[in-house]
């Protein structure tokens, strides 16, 4: 089982933009703000509408709508209605930026937006990024993490921006035999483990060769390249090579897990919520409920209504979309 497309957020038909930008005019405009009809708004737009509504807002009365909304609204639900009026792009890219600069990085960040990507959407992340601020992400990325997990970003992101095209090449049978009999002998058929040649072939290879290569796998080593790596390798690397490894064979079920880790423990993991739930929504989300709740027996919504508060959980909500 690979990526299943399922979004909560297709876009309206008989859209209008001008009718939208002045519909959210008059929510921020006078005395209070009307949450509720922006949230209607823009959780049932696709991203493309949104980008049309804010091009229209502009035009009809000179003014950004991002700024508009910015100053009218707070806290997380602000970070939500922002995330979604920003271009799925560059919101990663901000997203990138922010959990390298400052003290310390946020390994985990880098994780889940580089490793579950296809090539094309990280050749289209490695463009954006340095349009944006100017620097290539892999310099940016080699300056703030170390070793082979440097590595294996490094050759993620040089790969995604050379190979985009070459997720639409059909799976090679007989390659992804000779790569999984490379994964064993750099692996469980040796002392120690080379971490290099899991890094070559995780990032380098299409999501469908690397399906076959991971079945093929299972023939030569009677087990799974996943169980493999948990047990030779570890730390940061580990992370990395598992949500390669799981989002290949099932996307819906790491962002289930992840979205899980968000809202469990002490506090919620905010940004990783709304991160999550506004990238996927126009991709996966509806698949990475359903895998959720067979998971953990409980619905996404139950969790992120216990989880928020306020217009903030109204935003979220609506996002998931009816079970």
């Amino acid at each position: 089982m690979a990526y299943q497309r399922a979004p909560t957020v297709v876009g309206v038909p008989n859209f209008n933009a001008v009718e939208d930008a002045a519909a959210l005019r008059a929510a921020m405009k006078g005395f209070g703000t009307d949450e509720q009809a922006i949230i209607d708004i823009l959780t049932t737009r696709s991203n493309m509408q949104r980008q049309a509504i804010s091009q229209a807002f502009t035009r009809e009365y000179g003014r950004d709508l991002i700024e508009d909304l910015k100053s009218e609204l707070g806290g997380h639900f602000e970070d939500v209605i922002v995330a979604l009026m920003t271009p799925p792009e560059e919101y990663l890219c901000q997203e990138l930026h922010r959990c390298m600069e400052g003290m310390g990085t946020d390994e985990d960040t880098l994780v889940e937006i580089l490793c579950t990507r296809t090539k094309p959407e990280i050749a289209a992340i490695v463009d954006t990024y340095e349009r944006l601020y100017d620097r290539p992400l892999a310099e940016h990325m080699c300056s703030e993490t170390s070793g082979d997990f440097r590595r294996l970003l490094t050759l993620i992101v040089v790969s995604g921006a050379k190979g985009a095209r070459a997720d639409e090449a059909p799976a090679d049978p007989e390659r992804a035999r000779e790569l999984a009999q490379e994964l064993y002998d750099a692996g469980e058929a040796k002392w120690g483990t080379d971490e290099e040649v899991f890094n070559r072939i995780l990032a380098h290879e299409s999501f469908a060769q690397l399906r076959q290569i991971f079945e093929e796998y299972k023939n030569i080593a009677g087990r799974t390249v996943e169980q493999a790596i948990k047990a030779e390798i570890d730390g940061e690397l580990k992370d990395a090579l598992s949500a390669i490894v799981e989002c290949v064979q099932n996307a819906s079920s790491w962002f289930a897990t992840r979205l899980r880790g968000a809202v469990q423990g002490l506090g919620t993991a905010d940004r990783t919520l709304i991160r999550i739930l506004v990238s996927r929504s126009e991709l996966d989300l509806g698949a990475i409920k359903l895998e959720y709740e067979r998971l953990y027996d409980k619905t996404l919504e139950s969790e992120v209504r216990g989880e928020t508060s306020g217009d903030y959980k109204r935003a979220l909500v609506a996002l998931i979309g009816p079970a």
